[in-house]
């Protein structure tokens, strides 16, 4: 599909872009901007529905259950959660602050049930901190072991490497979907095969993969997968964790209180069936409302084919034009193919944080750091370790590539001179 880039038919619904075409926004890897009408949707809910879910017999009370409900299901219907004959499974979407917090609930509750000394969780080295600590921390209280898997250096996780690295002890697997760093998509789907045909499990971390791909727990082989609103156009403070069913119903709960339980004595209390028992407090019902309008926007009006058509464009004139400079180097695989919205490089000599502090001048917004990944940039030899991250998401255009291209010049100019 040939995309014209010059032409940006979706700025103009992002308030922050259209408000300020001083801003180059390419962090979108951080956090997507918001259009207009998912920001209307947060203050329709406490314009007109603003009760407490589940608690409320009256009508406002009501009808914000039954909202919160709808998103539940349309959320399933996002990732592909869905029954033999195509209804989806909106009980086994659980809301929560955000990936973080649903990984961590999978390892805190789900983890302590199927490790035991002597077994091993295995992960990639390209994993968000995020998807890495809370592993960690699980094997440490079982006495188990965490097995790492590493890539070729363009990011390509081998067959062979799976299957030296998910033996007869592995019980759990988990792994991005997208890595955040070099933006390649994982080979989820081998990973689950090879872990399930030991008995074992797969957690995927669905953060990055979410806001670009069209994603199918079914087709990936998962038994939880966990992605955040924000970086789906939606509020921040909202994350989502879709488990198997008869796995979340046999997981105690992370958190106890008030909604989560079905009765409670003076001693003893017994818990509310899935998704309630993981849902304890007051929800941000306003942010899970909003996300329903983000998803809707991400799938109708802009249509995921457009969206990853569009990106994939922005992403080859990104690194066509990085690799006409000459002093980047470029972290991953040269093939844009294998960028989902995310090209990581670095400035010749320059510090990363030296590169975004002067990019910022310009009103170009990129990301430099570690980005939650030490060991993977770590393992790479990364200078630093730190990078520059530039993402991309559809609401951009060629004048926000040109710009950074512009403002990286100038960067080598102030550090090396016109010359």
């Amino acid at each position: 599909m040939m995309v014209d880039i010059e032409k940006n038919p979706f700025k103009a619904d992002f308030p922050l872009l259209a408000g300020h075409p001083e801003v180059a926004f390419l962090d979108s890897a951080a956090t997507a901007q918001r259009p207009a009408g998912v920001l209307d949707a947060e203050r329709g809910f406490y314009s007109n529905m603003n009760a407490n879910p589940l608690r409320g017999l009256y009508s406002l009370s009501v009808m914000a259950t039954s909202e919160i409900a709808a998103v539940r299901k349309q959320v399933a219907r996002f990732i592909g959660a869905l029954d033999e004959a195509g209804r989806p499974l909106s009980d086994d979407i659980v809301f929560t602050r955000n990936t973080t917090e649903s990984l961590n609930l999978v390892a805190k509750s789900f983890a302590p049930s199927v490790l035991k000394p002597g077994d091993e969780v295995c992960v990639t080295v390209m994993e968000h901190h995020s998807d890495l600590i809370p592993w960690q921390q699980a094997c440490r209280a079982a006495g188990a072991k965490l097995v790492v898997m590493y890539p070729e250096k363009d990011g390509t996780l081998s067959a062979d490497e799976i299957a030296a690295k998910i033996g007869p002890k592995t019980r759990i697997a988990a792994c991005a979907h997208v890595s955040n760093v070099m933006g390649c998509e994982l080979p989820v789907r081998a990973i689950a095969d090879a872990v399930h045909a030991q008995g074992g499990y797969l957690v995927v971390d669905a953060a990055q993969s979410t806001p670009h791909l069209a994603v199918d727990v079914a087709e990936l082989g998962a038994d939880f997968l966990a992605f955040s609103g924000h970086k789906c156009l939606g509020p921040m403070g909202i994350g989502v964790l879709w488990g198997k069913h008869e796995l979340l119903a046999a997981m105690p709960p992370m958190l106890t209180g008030g909604e989560m339980i079905d009765s409670v004595t003076e001693q003893d209390a017994t818990w509310a069936p899935v998704p309630e028992k993981f849902e304890a407090g007051t929800q941000d019902a306003a942010g899970i409302y909003a996300t329903g309008a983000a998803i809707a926007y991400l799938t109708e009006t802009a249509g995921l084919d457009a969206v990853a058509a569009r990106e994939a464009a922005l992403v080859s004139y990104l690194m066509e034009k990085l690799a006409d400079l000459g002093f980047i180097d470029l972290i991953g695989s040269t093939d844009p193919a294998r960028h989902h919205g995310v090209v990581s490089f670095n400035v010749r000599g320059v510090h990363p944080h030296d590169v975004a502090s002067i990019l910022d001048m310009s009103g170009v917004c990129i990301r430099a750091g570690h980005h939650c990944a030490q060991p993977l940039l770590t393992w790479l030899g990364v200078e630093n370790l730190a990078c520059c991250r530039a993402s991309v998401a559809f609401y951009n255009d060629k004048s926000d590539i040109d710009r950074l291209i512009d403002g990286l010049t100038q960067v080598w100019q102030v550090f090396h001179g016109r010359d």
